[in-house]
């Protein structure tokens, strides 16, 4: 039982932290890692509106594998949960690479 609420919370902070990178029209550019130590010349060449909202949407899709291991978890206790951090995984080194390439 646990582990179902614990998934549904994942997937609600992740969901709802990708709404407010949507929503804050490149003020939480701030937060990215990194990017707040870039000099202002560096930070002019980014578009931070979209940048956010890129995170954002790219977060709110990380919520996914949450919602769905806490579904696996009503059958099959621990399980879901496992499944959901393995794709979380995934899906953040995927998120990682595409940040690498970017940024060249």
């Amino acid at each position: 039982m646990f582990t179902i609420f614990f998934d549904l919370g994942m997937a609600a902070i992740m969901f709802i932290v990708g709404i407010l990178f949507c929503k804050s029209n490149g003020k939480a550019a701030g937060c990215l890692s990194g990017y707040h130590m870039k000099t202002a010349r560096e930070r002019e060449k980014h578009d931070e509106q979209q940048m956010c909202r890129d995170y954002g949407k790219r977060m709110m899709m990380m919520a996914a594998p949450f919602l769905a291991g806490a579904a696996i978890d009503v059958w099959f206790s621990g399980i879901g949960c496992m499944v959901a951090w393995g794709i979380w995984a995934v899906m953040f080194i995927l998120l990682l690479i595409e940040r690498a390439k970017r940024e060249r």
